[in-house]
């Protein structure tokens, strides 16, 4: 598929789910005699496919504190809850002082980068390891958020427990036991992703109509995947990853494994997906020179994503800031826009 075909199909796509697409007098006359007819599918229904097929029914959590740590104005609770059966996944917890079941507050999912560091991952976040520039929950905990760092598949208590296989090798195995199955990594770590929403819109202490989530780099890709298939999400914020298929094609990019979704470039590119979060809160930060992210492609990204928005009706409910001279970080003023947008909607009084 060329990519004005496949430009075409995505705004016909878009249309028909707004239920705005028109029909010519044959087409009416059909539709009337042929009301078994299947729908064509839409974009979100060929991206399901592509990831791997339908979730599975939610199964029991089966949520344990391992332990608590109090700090100066929040605790930290080392914390499991199953994916899937078998699955428990490691997480650290993280509540702001004077927040209760009778004072509850919003609640952020951090997903932590890649950076080809699998020894890190919820800690990073949690601001008990890696670079301070990432300890992003621990701000957020201190701004009155309960926050949920969990471990990605492949990092930090989540590596080849048998050690047989270590960091990139034990990813690459991963990825390839997904693919055999006919799945794919990113339909793992959107499962993962959903079950820490679940988990975290269970604790007496949050809010579960004030839920968001924030990632960087990866952490940013697992933003945009997760969006379209859980509406408990109310704010979503990316920081540096919108790595086009047109970018990677042009610029021979190797890129983690979550951005890679088999068959879906015949029908869209990694905007279009980020799209399908509309109409929710969707702020994005971008490095001019991340060349991770390469700007052109990303700016016909975003312009991608805004017109997304603009057809449900909600253009002002997406945001994106492009800092010149600026490659693959957490600037400062990065992360008070992120801050700004979990502020406006999920601080908001209601």
């Amino acid at each position: 598929m060329t990519n004005t075909n496949r430009r075409n199909f995505l705004q016909a796509s878009t249309l028909t789910a707004l239920g705005i697409a028109s029909m010519s007098e044959n087409q009416s006359a059909n539709a009337a005699t042929s009301e078994t007819a299947a729908p064509e599918p839409s974009f979100r229904d060929h991206l399901q496919r592509c990831l791997g097929g339908p979730w599975p029914e939610a199964n029991d959590l089966k949520p344990v504190i391992i332990k608590t740590e109090q700090k100066v104005g929040y605790q930290l609770q080392w914390v499991t809850y199953e994916a899937e059966p078998g699955d428990a996944i490691p997480a650290i917890l993280m509540i702001p002082d004077g927040v209760s079941s009778k004072s509850p507050a919003p609640g952020i999912c951090v997903w932590h980068q890649h950076a080809g560091q699998w020894h890190l991952g919820k800690t990073e976040p949690a601001g008990l390891d890696g670079n301070p520039m990432h300890h992003t929950g621990l701000e957020l905990v201190k701004h009155g958020y309960v926050v949920l760092c969990p471990d990605a598949l492949c990092f930090e208590e989540r590596q080849d427990s048998d050690k047989k296989l270590k960091g990139g090798a034990f990813e690459r195995y991963e990825f390839l036991k997904q693919t055999v199955s006919g799945k794919c990594m990113a339909w793992k770590n959107i499962l993962d992703m959903r079950r820490a929403v679940d988990y975290i819109s269970t604790r007496p202490e949050v809010d579960a109509d004030k839920l968001g989530c924030y990632g960087h780099s990866m952490g940013s890709t697992h933003t945009w995947l997760v969006g379209p298939w859980d509406e408990r999400l109310k704010c979503l914020v990316g920081n540096c990853c919108l790595p086009t298929y047109a970018a990677i094609d042009r610029a021979k990019i190797l890129h983690c494994f979550p951005n890679f979704i088999p068959g879906i470039y015949e029908y869209g590119d990694t905007p279009d997906i980020a799209g399908l979060i509309a109409p929710r809160r969707l702020h994005l930060n971008f490095g001019e020179t991340d060349g991770g992210s390469p700007i052109e492609e990303v700016r016909a990204g975003i312009k991608t994503i805004q017109d997304a928005y603009s057809a449900a009706g909600a253009g002002e409910q997406f945001t994106s800031y492009i800092e010149p001279d600026t490659g693959h970080v957490l600037s400062p003023k990065m992360w008070e826009l992120t801050k700004a947008a979990f502020q406006e909607t999920l601080m908001k009084v209601t």
